[in-house]
């Protein structure tokens, strides 16, 4: 069958096209995103401004051409926490449906790091044992652990690239004063999750994803070979501590000239190195494997795991 799974993130509206059944492999046919960068429409009352919002209506339009014309048997629509914390969210959330056709389906934090842990067990398998997850999206972190496809604990909390970026590390490039009441923010919220995962028996390999760890890791990490030459991809903290700093000297219009940082992340690297590096030493994680695999990869295997077994058969015919 032909799946699409339509991601409305901080950063990007994302839609992915694969072909999938239950059981194989989903087979990827096309992918087509765009740049949403909704941080920067974010008033301080917590709402999406009118240019935002008149932003995200063309966006949502655009992909709602893209979908007519993908011949799909089904669409997985979601949104992150860019609109799940705005506090006009919903209608907006209203406005798409009924122009654009499209009912989006607002993830919570802790679903997020569901879906997500499922995709990273999946492309990792069982013998990567206890697998610890650090997840940082735009709007929102996400941590887990488990021995299983579902974590046995997870949580979310507001450190998301876009957010922190926003909120703090207002000049281009950041001043020190902006990067030390950033630490500071960081370093009062995490102990919560510190103590939490203190609690639980540690991992056996931690995995992170998303763009922004892909991007760093690719940038100041390693690579080694893999079988069927798939190359695993890992970042060391004293990796990331070595280059944090010389990217937060950059303008962000230098900064994607570097390997692996793109233009559309290059203004919130900064912000999401801080968050990683901050999780890294808290958490005392010495290295990350990083996984091609993320929340839409797991919204796309739980879909297919929750097919009642008379459509698995039907499909397969």
């Amino acid at each position: 069958m032909r799946l699409g799974v339509l991601d409305v993130g901080s950063n990007t509206v994302h839609l992915l096209v694969v072909d999938a059944h239950p059981g194989a492999r989903p087979v990827h046919k096309t992918s087509t995103k765009s740049v949403l960068r909704l941080m920067k429409y974010l008033e301080p009352d917590g709402s999406i401004s009118d240019e935002g919002v008149e932003h995200i209506m063309q966006t949502m339009h655009a992909a709602a051409e893209h979908i007519a014309s993908a011949n799909l048997d089904e669409l997985l629509p979601m949104a992150t926490s860019a609109l799940r914390d705005a506090t006009n969210g919903s209608k907006l959330l209203k406005r798409i449906r009924k122009e654009c056709g499209i009912d989006l389906q607002v993830m919570s934090g802790k679903d997020e790091a569901r879906v997500t842990f499922l995709a990273v067990r999946r492309w990792f398998g069982w013998n990567a044992g206890r697998i610890q997850l650090v997840d940082i999206g735009g709007g929102s972190l996400e941590l887990a652990i488990g021995s299983d496809e579902l974590p046995e604990f997870a949580m979310s909390l507001p450190l998301g690239a876009g957010r922190m970026t926003k909120t703090y590390l207002t000049d281009d490039p950041p001043t020190e004063p902006e990067l030390e009441e950033l630490q500071t923010y960081i370093d009062d919220v995490l102990p919560d999750a510190v103590s939490k995962f203190a609690e639980l028996r540690q991992p056996d390999q931690v995995v992170g994803s998303s763009k922004t760890i892909r991007s760093l890791a690719r940038l100041a990490g390693s690579q080694s070979g893999g079988m069927g030459g798939n190359a695993m991809t890992f970042l060391y903290r004293w990796q990331l501590e070595d280059w944090l700093p010389r990217l937060a000297k950059l303008p962000s219009e230098s900064r994607h000239a570097l390997p692996g940082i793109t233009q559309d992340r290059a203004f919130q690297i900064v912000g999401g190195g801080t968050v990683l590096l901050s999780v890294m030493r808290a958490l005392e994680i010495e290295r990350l494997d990083v996984s091609p695999w993320a929340m839409r990869e797991g919204v796309l295997l739980d879909y297919l795991d929750r097919l009642p077994h008379s459509v698995r058969a039907k499909r397969k015919k």
